[in-house]
């Protein structure tokens, strides 16, 4: 038994690829979180500084935006992340990924670890937790279960203007639709999911717009493939490896100082995350 998980759960974990459902939030804390979302929507909706808004909500949220932040800071998450990474945890990312309703937006099949620069470690792990009603008709995410126990597979980039990734980045190799497993989940639940799973989804049909947050946690071990350091904020236990920069919390929406650092890592993270791309990458895609 682990803090959250049960034994069987990890093993599913293990041997899957992913986890889902699992419960996190009361629909009511789903809901105030989805209106506490949308009134930044509202209240930054011409951006901010040289940014739209939709930069900081795909791109190192957590660095900016302390609501993010303390999402994923929450024990129970915590508790079932530490069950399959280990005591000793960093945030590398989050990042708000929302569907308006009846858009065709689109995330092609693609493996999360491809261009982060981390290589093909299993001490990464993805949370995705849902705001609104994520349903196949929402464009729910889809698995392929045990693709995890591949190694990272070619990916060619197609830049389209519906695919949510930032380089519209799709697996080069065939993906049996007819094996993939639909990560269905009402507001306040999650999923988790490795690094290599092979995944993707579809457009959002439905009335109502899909709301998901994604939260990227790695464990101090990882090295990278840059020369830099990359940051990482520790949530969770200690790191003595020195592999990372480590960060604190935000303390204010959008203050000089959280920007200041948002820029200097995303200055830092940018020749990594576009390495080998034949055209401009913008980092995020509306």
């Amino acid at each position: 038994m682990g803090k959250h998980l049960t034994l069987e759960q990890i093993i599913t974990y293990q041997e899957q690829g992913y986890l889902l459902p699992l419960d996190l939030f009361s629909l009511t804390e789903a809901l105030d979180y989805r209106k506490e979302i949308e009134n930044i929507e509202a209240q930054y909706k011409d951006g901010v500084g040289e940014y739209p808004l939709n930069q900081f909500f795909r791109i190192n949220g957590q660095i900016v935006i302390p609501l993010l932040a303390q999402i994923a800071q929450t024990p129970k998450l915590l508790d079932a992340v530490e069950d399959i990474l280990g005591p000793d945890l960093l945030i590398w990312s989050c990042e708000l990924f929302i569907k308006e309703a009846g858009t065709d937006k689109t995330v092609s099949w693609h493996q999360d670890l491809t261009y982060w620069g981390m290589g093909e470690t299993d001490d990464e792990i993805t949370a995705w937790i849902a705001f609104s009603d994520v349903s196949k008709e929402a464009g729910c995410m889809r698995f392929i279960p045990g693709s995890h126990k591949q190694r990272i597979v070619p990916h060619y980039d197609t830049f389209n203007e519906d695919n949510l990734l930032s380089r519209g980045q799709e697996i080069a190799v065939d993906v049996n639709e007819d094996d993939a497993v639909y990560d269905e989940l009402k507001p306040g639940q999650m999923s988790l999911h490795h690094g290599r799973l092979f995944h993707a989804s579809g457009p959002n049909k439905s009335s109502d717009r899909r709301i998901g947050m994604a939260i990227r946690f790695v464990t101090p071990g990882i090295e990278h493939s840059s020369e830099n350091k990359d940051f990482g904020m520790l949530v969770r236990g200690t790191d003595k490896q020195g592999n990372w920069i480590n960060v604190a919390p935000p303390v204010q929406l959008f203050g000089a100082n959280e920007l200041k650092l948002y820029n200097e890592i995303l200055t830092q993270q940018s020749s990594t995350l576009t390495a080998g791309a034949e055209q401009t990458v913008g980092l995020y895609n509306k």
